[in-house]
C-alpha cells in the first residue's frame, strides 16, 4: 500500500502565497497613475480668476505662461505622462496666482496714485481759497 503524503501541499502553500503577493505588488506598481484632474481644474480656475481680475492688462506675460503650462499639462495627460502633467498643472496654477497678485498690486498702485493726485488737488484748492480771503 502506498501512503499519501500530506506534507507536499503544505510546503507549496507558502511559496504559492508569496508568488501571488509578488504578482499583486508588481501589478500595483506598474499601473499608470490617474490623471491629475484636480490639479488641472485648480489651474483652470486660477487662470480664469486672473483673467477676471484683469491680468491681461497688468500681468499679461504671467497669464500667457500659465496658459501655456496648462496646455502642456493637458498634452502630457494625452500622452499618459501623468506625473509631468500634474507638475505642469501645479506650475500653471502658481503662475496664474502670481498674475493675480501682480494685477492686484498694480491696481493698488494705481488707486494710491489717484488718491495722491486727489489729495494734491485738494491741497491746491485749499491754498487758493485761503489766499482769496
Amino acid at each position: 500500500m502506498k501512503q499519501v503524503s500530506t506534507q507536499r501541499p503544505r510546503q507549496r502553500l507558502p511559496g504559492a502565497l508569496s508568488l501571488a503577493m509578488a504578482v499583486v505588488l508588481l501589478s500595483a506598481c506598474t499601473s499608470a497613475p490617474m490623471a491629475p484632474t484636480s490639479a488641472l481644474n485648480e489651474a483652470r480656475e486660477a487662470i480664469a480668476t486672473a483673467e477676471q481680475a484683469g491680468a491681461r492688462q497688468f500681468a499679461g506675460a504671467e497669464l500667457d505662461e500659465a496658459q501655456q503650462k496648462l496646455m502642456f499639462a493637458e498634452r502630457s495627460v494625452s500622452s499618459e505622462q501623468m506625473i509631468e502633467a500634474e507638475r505642469l498643472a501645479r506650475e500653471a496654477m502658481i503662475v496664474a496666482e502670481l498674475a493675480s497678485a501682480r494685477t492686484e498690486a498694480a491696481k493698488a498702485v494705481a488707486i494710491n496714485e489717484e488718491m495722491r493726485r486727489s489729495a494734491d488737488a485738494l491741497d491746491e484748492e485749499m491754498r487758493r481759497t485761503g489766499e482769496q480771503r
